[in-house]
């Protein structure tokens, strides 16, 4: 595996916007949680993702995210937003002002809800791509959007000089490997219980929630990837996936995250923005029952672990609603 081409890095976090208690951007829990998963071994932070609650985020936060983001990381790991638009006119002007803010790079989700074809897909990221001298990670995850990237359309999207990379959250192997066989896209895992596979087919690295908690045990498994030493890296996946369960199985990965976070006092609130809310009873319980099976894991430490159901509880509205249309 070379890498000298990546201009996004290995281990990226797919960041969660931290907020306060009424649903507002906590801006100074956003810079230490930022420090924090870059001294944890994060090279890239994609900010404003679906982890990042980008649906109800307004642009002005979600630029400022990028422009905080800069800042923070002071160039220890590249800054790439994500989330976009389903009105092509829209990420258009959202992604040419992450440029001007400093992105690194961007990662454009196939649009959803409108359900477009194939044509309508290829249209949409060449335009936008078209737009920006940035970098591009395509965003494939058809779970959320309720189109896929069909094969072919990769195939053609690969011939854009920006188009470098394609996030994988469709988890179709033979797929990414015709791909990674047929262009000079990278890979980059989409589904934290799939890094280990995704690597070993020949990706670049990861897109990762459950990075949010530890990004360590991630950096171990790109690296022994990266040295040939397979052992190394499933030993790691193996400590690994209790906390994959744990973040990504109960409850949307945002949730169980900011959940974890707030156990560990790491963030001052669990909140999440309305449509989510945080876990019921029962959903952290079985949170908490798989937490209590993770032994060993490089930057996880459950000991002081204190969860607040209570804080958890709801969603918040919050004063300025977002522009996602």
């Amino acid at each position: 595996m070379t890498h000298t081409a990546n201009p996004f890095g290995q281990v990226l976090v797919a960041l969660v916007t931290p907020m306060t208690a009424d649903g507002e951007v906590d801006w100074p829990a956003v810079e230490k949680h930022i420090d924090d998963v870059i001294t944890a071994g994060a090279d890239g932070i994609v900010v404003t993702g679906t982890t990042g609650e980008t649906s109800t985020l307004t642009d002005a936060e979600k630029l400022r995210l990028v422009e905080v983001g800069k800042d923070v990381s002071a160039g220890r790991a590249k800054i790439i937003t994500g989330g976009g638009s389903n009105e092509t006119a829209h990420a258009i002007g959202l992604y040419k002002a992450s440029e001007k803010a400093g992105a690194d790079g961007i990662m454009i989700v196939t649009p959803y809800y409108n359900k477009p074809t194939q044509a309508g897909i290829l249209t949409h990221f060449r335009l936008v791509a078209d737009a920006t001298d940035l970098p591009v990670i395509l965003y494939d995850i058809p779970g959320r959007t309720g189109v896929e990237i069909k094969y072919e359309t990769i195939l053609r999207l690969a011939k854009h000089p920006n188009i470098l990379a394609v996030k994988d959250a469709k988890g179709d192997f033979s797929e990414v490997s015709r791909v990674l066989n047929q262009t000079d896209l990278m890979y980059f895992s989409g589904d934290d219980a799939n890094v280990l596979p995704h690597l070993a087919i020949g990706a670049s690295g990861l897109i990762g929630v459950t990075a949010n908690i530890t990004a360590t045990p991630y950096r171990t498994i790109v690296d022994a990837v990266n040295r040939g030493d397979l052992a190394a890296a499933t030993a790691a996946h193996k400590q690994l996936e209790p906390l994959v369960r744990a973040v990504m199985t109960h409850v949307p990965g945002t949730v169980a995250a900011k959940y974890i976070l707030h156990g560990l006092g790491r963030i001052g609130s669990p909140r999440v923005r309305l449509p989510l809310v945080g876990p019921e009873e029962w959903e952290a319980a079985a949170i908490e029952d798989e937490l209590a099976l993770v032994r060993e894991v490089a930057g996880a430490d459950f000991s002081n672990f204190r969860p607040d159901r209570n804080a958890a509880a709801g969603g918040a509205l919050p004063k300025i609603h977002g522009t996602t249309r």
